[in-house]
């Protein structure tokens, strides 16, 4: 097995795509990077969508890794920067981190696709200036030429065949811009608007009616309800004054879709730690943690918001 090159310094953070093929393309890439850390003494955590491969290869350095399950910490993108790589990252403000982070894998539908090229390129904003070394693999093998062509845009480093080169093609602002767009989602089930806060109570006794009727499994629904709760609260505090909610059923999944005239200017919004003192910022935070998938189209005139929830059980992913 060939060794890697160890990922420069060039930055105090340093965010690189991993292009593989093979199995082998994989391990003898991350395995040195992981044997590497230790040896220097670094944090490291490996958030993949199957972590068996790199376990074994790995031996009982694996001990020393903290593993998570990005099929399910990061089936939602939106929640992985404050839940996945923040959480790990934070409690080591004084060592070098090294976060091994797959978002994108083979069996990711196209609807997710927008909100994994965005989680990408905000990584970018997220950690700059942090010591922190993020890699993210991708399977090139299987993966769509577009969501590759993602990756290139999104992150400053690429990684393949053993050798690190800048992208040239690198522009994180425009990839969030171009998935900055409204959802082709099927013809809504029923609406509901809201001009008062007085209207948030009725609003949550439609909206879980309706999601039940849809046939949203009973223990999603206090989910539904909290969802609802905090994006027409937000809409009316900071949209506006009113908005409208709307209900979707769209292929396998329920979508909660809340509009309002209000500008979100904060491309983070929702991914930031909110301190205990803070005055807001916790909605945002909420629904993507129960949420499957959230998707925000923002425009100098309006927000609209989507939140996607799992009509059935989540399947797991098939081994590596």
């Amino acid at each position: 097995m060939s060794v890697a090159p160890d990922t420069p310094s060039r930055e105090p953070f340093a965010h690189t795509a991993l292009f593989y093929r093979t199995d082998e393309d994989y391990l003898s890439a991350l395995v040195p990077f992981v044997v590497d850390g230790l040896a220097r003494g670094d944090p490291v955590a490996a958030a993949v969508p199957n972590p068996r491969a790199l376990r074994r290869a790995l031996g009982r350095d694996a001990e020393r890794v903290t593993w998570i399950d990005m099929r399910e910490a990061g089936r939602n993108p939106g929640r992985i920067i404050l839940t996945v790589l923040r959480r790990f990252a934070d409690p080591h403000p004084d060592h070098h981190v090294r976060i091994i982070g797959e978002p994108v894998w083979p069996g990711r539908s196209p609807v997710e696709h927008p909100a994994c090229a965005q989680h990408e390129a905000l990584i970018n904003l997220a950690f700059a200036g942090r010591d922190v070394t993020i890699v993210c693999p991708y399977d090139v093998a299987r993966l769509a030429p577009d969501v590759v062509a993602d990756a290139r845009h999104t992150h400053p480093l690429l990684w393949s065949e053993h050798s690190l080169i800048p992208s040239h093609h690198y522009a994180p602002t425009a990839v969030v811009e171009a998935h900055n767009r409204e959802l082709p989602l099927d013809t809504p089930a029923a609406e509901y608007r809201l001009t008062a806060p007085t209207h948030i109570r009725g609003a949550r006794t439609w909206a879980t009616a309706e999601a039940a009727r849809l046939g949203l499994p009973p223990h999603r629904l206090p989910d539904l309800t909290l969802i609802v709760t905090e994006l027409t609260t937000n809409s009316l505090t900071h949209g506006g004054g009113h908005c409208l909610l709307r209900l979707h059923h769209h292929d396998s999944h329920l979508v909660c879709e809340v509009h309002d005239s209000g500008h979100l200017s904060d491309p983070l919004a929702g991914r930031r730690p909110v301190g205990p003192t803070a005055p807001g910022g916790r909605g945002l935070v909420l629904v993507h943690q129960l949420a499957d998938l959230v998707h925000t189209h923002r425009t100098p005139h309006g927000t609209t918001q989507y939140a996607f929830l799992s009509l059935h059980d989540m399947v797991g992913l098939s081994p590596r």
